[in-house]
């Protein structure tokens, strides 16, 4: 009987298998949806072939939907408002709207496809996000698997975004990757020199983009990047700023303190920074800079693994430690509240700021996936 039932079983995935790949097959070589109209705002318009995502059909027309995840499905920042030309919401869909955004008509444009003329709309403020041509300036090693790196802006040449934003890099095709993929990385250079893009990139294993970057990419290389994307800046308060980060993850915060020196903001600021050993920790000449520059700044960073050589005498345990212990002294409803690092991280973190009442509509992060 048992033996019956697992040859039916694999009898029906191998049919579901086959199915899939025949669709796949149809919709790629046998579906022709001819040529298509996309109206935007009722105010422009263009003719494009149908068959391909809405997003990938706007990029080509050098219209750009922020897309922290390159298209993916996983970040839900490529929405726009659909009045007329898709079908009903998809399932892959679902989770990253919300019931308000489904009556609203909000869809995710990389998951629908140009299959007939379609009417969108999409906030004016979206039509700033160009594409550059750039040229690698610098690459430095911040850690053993964190590296900066420079672009300088050929064209244009100069871009303005607010501290704390990030841009989609887009890969050159290497080894046996043929076609270019993005990822967003945020910046990490001060928003008010506008020539050049500094990123910080952590290796992430047999990570497309960052393989690249990693072992592949040359100062002198020719790149290109789309930007400036994000809602990851600094609101206008007097309010107590509690920053958290780990890895990577420095780069905005970065910027967000160059942001607050250049601007001279007189806030209490407090930044947490997590780590696992010492060798993980970079740029702490440049914490202690700030602290010297911003009068109510405090760098606190903690390593959640450190080795018996590393001769810490620090924080020891998760970020969330130090985080909790901290919030409990203070009036944590009165803050606002600066996220980046992992998934993990981040909803840890968050989970710590609403036991204290922390207010979500003042936590800000990009959840980048």
């Amino acid at each position: 009987m048992l033996y019956k039932i697992i040859i039916a079983t694999v009898s029906m995935a191998s049919i579901s298998a086959i199915l899939s790949i025949l669709l796949v097959i149809a919709e790629r070589y046998l579906a022709n949806y001819g040529e298509c109209n996309i109206t935007i705002n009722d105010d422009e318009e263009f003719k494009t072939q149908g068959g391909s995502t809405l997003l990938s059909t706007l990029n080509s027309q050098k219209i750009f939907l922020p897309s922290a995840c390159g298209g993916r499905g996983t970040c839900g920042y490529c929405k726009c408002k659909v009045l007329e030309g898709v079908g009903p919401i998809l399932p892959t869909e679902e989770p990253l709207l919300s019931p308000e955004e489904m009556k609203e008509n909000i869809r995710l444009s990389c998951q629908i496809k140009v299959k007939q003329d379609i009417r969108i709309e999409i906030p004016e403020e979206l039509f700033n996000i160009k594409e550059f041509r750039t040229k690698v300036a610098m690459i430095r090693d911040l850690t053993h698997d964190i590296k900066l790196v420079r672009f300088s802006l050929i064209e244009p040449n100069e871009i303005n975004f607010k501290a704390g934003q990030y841009v989609q890099l887009q890969t050159n095709p290497y080894a046996d990757v043929k076609e270019s993929v993005s990822r967003a990385y945020s910046m990490s250079s001060p928003n008010f020199e506008k020539t050049h893009v500094d990123l910080m990139i952590r290796l992430v294993p047999d990570g497309i983009c960052t393989t690249w970057v990693h072992e592949h990419l040359q100062e002198g290389d020719d790149v290109r990047i789309i930007g400036p994307m994000g809602d990851f800046y600094i609101r206008e308060s007097d309010s107590e700023m509690v920053l958290v980060a780990g890895g990577s993850g420095m780069a905005p915060i970065v910027s967000l303190l160059e942001d607050i020196v250049h601007r001279k903001i007189d806030r209490k600021i407090t930044y947490f920074f997590g780590a696992l050993t010492r060798k993980d920790l970079f740029f702490l000449d440049e914490m202690a800079e700030f602290e010297k520059k911003i009068p109510g700044f405090t760098f606190v960073p903690a390593l959640s693994e450190p080795e018996p050589d590393d001769d810490w005498d620090g924080v020891t345990g998760l970020i969330t430690k130090p985080l909790e212990e901290y919030l409990q002294k203070i009036d944590a409803t009165s803050c606002q509240a600066y996220l980046c690092g992992s998934p993990g991280m981040i909803n840890a973190s968050i989970n710590v700021m609403k036991k204290y009442q922390m207010k979500m509509d003042q936590i800000f992060y990009d959840p980048f996936g």
